[in-house]
């Protein structure tokens, strides 16, 4: 099994999806003029903006859910596993694809903002809908959305799980070992997995208010610690800092593990880390509530910098100044290349992270990871069974009923189960090819859209003309030559109405 999985990984994560991602970013970073650069101000304005509504929530609340998805296991364990597989050199490959990817998540978020629908209370939008609406195939929606659940609902909530349980081990030891259907496990994750999986189902049950009001303050809270954190180990090492920078820079074209290896690994754990071109961020920014789409686009651009440039950078500098760390070649297959620590400390784990902070914290440093990979992937978690949510509410207006959603709900828990009890590399690889799956459709369908309609270009041209003319913001989707935006085309019909009235 675990080969056919390492296969299949293979084929999914090609180098044609890996240059792709890239061309994706480059592209929409050109026809945008670097919006991600130009805004940046914008972006960080946009944050503090407090709309909602009893259908809606607010660009921070939405900033939140999104990161939640984008700051989990990869930040932290998926960095580390950059390094080791791929080299110092992985680094500078996982900032490029977050500089390039803004103006992705840029263009997906907007699109999902601009085709969002009122569906029992609460706003919906994503790849599903926006392929459905703008490019008007159906076929495609229907296959984004199917592949979104599966890869969502069953592929991916497994690597956050295990990493946490890693995290568990890696603090406590096992405890006593209980022997299970998969083998034997410690009672200290099996104590781990009984938490996550209690809170789990309170929150799940309670829809994208009760995600959105935990996640704001548990994701900048933790993230903001974790950086702190980082600056401290920087701080004390700052000699190094020069040094580190030319490591990275210098291995990102004459790699030790390969170019390939760390360009592939860079980008690879990029996407999976902050998730641009996956399709993932449009879910929660159609949730929130704007005044026009290009401003969610810019906030979900924002959260691209949060979570590479931010939180995986600082992973990267804690793991590289204090030296704990390995590097393994490709072939022969267990070599290393680079030996710094215990030959036998996992590298698709969080241990290299953990084993930093502890040569400078000491056990404090080492409790905090695991306690940050907690709520990191347990978050992440929760954003998982948003988006597969969303995909199950646009599926059934073909496929009516509720079990498919009480369904999801469980399988998210059993793979939370799964994923906690079983080998790093086999659920890694698991997670990568529901990654792959979604960025492969949804990358060939925005750049599909581009050339039908070129919604989010003319998204961004409208905000930016109304923001220099002053006044208030509004969008009118018609104005725009832009079909089948049937939400914005009844609130702007409600707002004539409203100073029609007030007129008379």
């Amino acid at each position: 099994m675990e080969a056919f999985v390492s296969a299949v990984n293979d084929v999914v994560w090609s180098s044609a999806l890996i240059y792709l991602c890239l061309g994706a970013g480059l592209f929409y970073s050109i026809l945008t003029r670097f919006a991600q650069v130009r805004h940046f101000k914008e972006m960080c304005k946009l944050l503090l903006t407090s709309n909602r509504s009893t259908t809606g929530i607010s660009s921070f609340q939405a900033l939140a859910v999104s990161l939640s998805g984008r700051v989990g296991v990869g930040n932290i364990a998926g960095v580390a596993a950059a390094i080791g597989f791929g080299g110092p050199g992985a680094i500078f490959w996982m900032w490029i694809v977050a500089f390039l990817g803004a103006s992705t998540a840029y263009a997906e978020s907007t699109l999902g903002q601009i085709y969002k629908t009122e569906e029992d209370g609460q706003y919906r939008g994503g790849p599903a809908y926006y392929f459905d609406r703008c490019l008007e195939q159906k076929w495609l929606g229907i296959l984004f959305a199917v592949s979104a659940i599966i890869a969502c609902g069953v592929f991916l909530p497994g690597v956050q799980a295990n990493a946490v349980g890693n995290a568990f081990t890696q603090v406590f030891g096992n405890g006593e070992m209980v022997t299970t259907s998969f083998g034997e496990v410690g009672t200290f994750k099996l104590v781990a997995l009984a938490i996550i999986l209690i809170v789990l189902a309170f929150i799940i049950f309670g829809g994208i208010k009760r995600i959105a009001n935990f996640t704001q303050i548990v994701v900048p809270f933790m993230a903001l610690g974790y950086i702190v954190l980082a600056l401290i180990v920087v701080f004390l090492n700052v000699d190094k800092v020069p040094g580190i920078f030319s490591l990275i820079l210098t291995d990102a074209f004459t790699a030790q593990a390969g170019f390939g290896a760390a360009i592939g690994w860079g980008v690879k754990r990029g996407i999976y880390s902050n998730e641009a071109g996956q399709g993932t961020g449009p879910h929660a920014a159609a949730a929130a509530e704007v005044d026009h789409p290009a401003q969610q686009g810019l906030v979900q651009a924002f959260s691209v910098y949060v979570d590479t440039i931010f939180v995986c950078t600082a992973t990267a500098f804690m793991i590289l100044i204090t030296k704990q760390y390995n590097i393994v070649g490709e072939l022969p297959a267990g070599q290393f290349i680079v030996q710094n620590v215990d030959a036998a400390t996992e590298v698709g784990s969080a241990a290299f992270t953990q084993m930093a902070l502890f040569s400078v914290f000491g056990g404090f440093g080492e409790a905090f990871v695991g306690v940050a990979l907690f709520f990191f992937a347990f978050t992440t978690i929760l954003a998982y069974y948003y988006i597969a949510e969303t995909n199950v509410a646009y599926l059934n207006r073909y496929f009516k009923g509720s079990i498919p959603l009480l369904i999801v709900k469980l399988v998210i828990m059993f793979m939370v189960a799964y994923g906690m009890v079983n080998n790093s590399g086999y659920i890694w690889s698991i997670g990568d090819i529901g990654v792959g799956l979604m960025a492969w459709i949804n990358i060939v369908g925005i750049l599909a859209i581009f050339f039908v309609a070129k919604p989010a270009l003319n998204c961004l041209r409208d905000y930016e003309e109304q923001k220099k003319a002053g006044g208030e913001i509004t969008f009118d989707p018609i104005k725009l030559g832009i079909k089948n935006a049937t939400f914005w085309e009844k609130r702007l019909e409600q707002k004539r109405k409203e100073k029609s009235n007030l007129a008379d």
